[in-house]
């Protein structure tokens, strides 16, 4: 994927991120935001991170133990772990709802 292409997609993702960590209440589930990096902060304890990888073209993806790497599809226009093919998104709120203990949706 081009350079420009990649900034472009992973700008995109991270942003909707973003305002999707917007409806939670930050007593709950906080962020913080800063160059290509997302760290989701909960009050119970460990952070989870979303990150771009540029030299890569992916967006990493770590909660807890565990860490995804997803690259973008065309065909499908989302981000698909490498390893699976699951949707990034899909993860985030799978692991939020986890962590949190009910159900969100991406």
């Amino acid at each position: 994927m081009e350079t420009n292409t990649f900034l472009q997609r992973s700008d995109i993702c991270l942003e909707h991120l973003e305002d999707w960590l917007e409806g939670f209440d930050p007593d709950e589930l906080d962020y913080s935001s800063a160059d290509g990096v997302i760290k989701l902060e909960f009050a119970s304890g460990p952070q989870f991170v979303l990150n771009r990888q540029s030299a890569a073209s992916q967006m990493w993806f770590a909660a807890a133990t565990s860490a995804w790497h997803y690259t973008w599809d065309d065909e499908r226009s989302a981000w698909l772990c490498d390893r699976d093919g699951h949707e990034l998104f899909q993860r985030l709120a799978e692991m939020v709802s986890k962590r949190l203990g009910r159900t969100v949706s991406p």
